[in-house]
């Protein structure tokens, strides 16, 4: 048996919408993002994981796919977690008719801040940050 490959490939960005959130559910998306990955004996994908109820051990955890847990309390190892107030400034104190209204409005915050990546960079790109690497 060969050893995994330890390259890296392009980042590839999928999500999940779901009115609930509990370990089940968990389980199920990491076995669905294993799947659509291509994780395995071949190809291992190792997940960093916050300190959420639903990420918490035991989790049934797919082959291919290694979970890294973050220390609690430490934001700055999630340079994401702050431009969470940029994804709400549309959706703030407003009322939204269907979850298909409330999800455009975020998709649509969304893609006004991937068009803004000095706003993000400002914000998230923390100067010890490591650098973009170009895929092998």
């Amino acid at each position: 048996m060969s050893p995994p490959s330890f390259r890296r490939r392009p980042a590839r960005a999928t999500g999940h919408l779901s009115t609930g959130v509990d370990k089940e559910l968990f389980e199920g998306i990491l076995a669905l993002f294993a799947r659509e990955a291509g994780a395995g004996r071949d190809r291992i994908i190792i997940l960093v994981l916050d300190g959420a109820g639903w990420h918490t051990e035991p989790l049934a955890v797919p082959e291919g796919i290694r979970l890294v847990h973050l220390p609690p309390y430490t934001p700055e190892l999630q340079p994401a977690e702050t431009l969470w107030a940029h994804v709400d400034e549309p959706i703030v104190n407003k009322h939204f008719n269907t979850l298909a209204d409330l999800d455009a409005a975020v998709a649509q915050q969304c893609v006004a801040l991937n068009a803004d990546r000095e706003r993000v960079r400002g914000q998230a790109g923390f100067h010890w940050w490591p650098a973009r690497v170009a895929p092998n």
